[in-house]
């Protein structure tokens, strides 16, 4: 999985005209006080405001000890 695909979800958390405010909430250059979740057909994307998310941790309770020997 690649870290920054071709076509993105237009979020305004990561949009080049907000800025974060207190909880969910940024304020837009263009529309003013936004959730971080909407959009508007505004929307360009910055990849330095975008957080990926976490990798899932290997579960590594299901293995046997045969399964390491050669």
């Amino acid at each position: 999985m690649a870290l920054f695909q071709k076509k993105m979800d237009p979020r305004c958390s990561y949009c080049t005209h907000s800025r974060p405010l207190e909880g969910d909430q940024v304020i837009c250059e263009k529309k003013g006080v936004m959730s971080a979740g909407s959009s508007c057909r505004s929307f360009r994307y910055d990849p330095l405001k975008r957080v990926p998310p976490r990798p899932v941790k290997a579960d590594f309770s299901t293995l046997k000890d045969e399964d390491f020997q050669l």
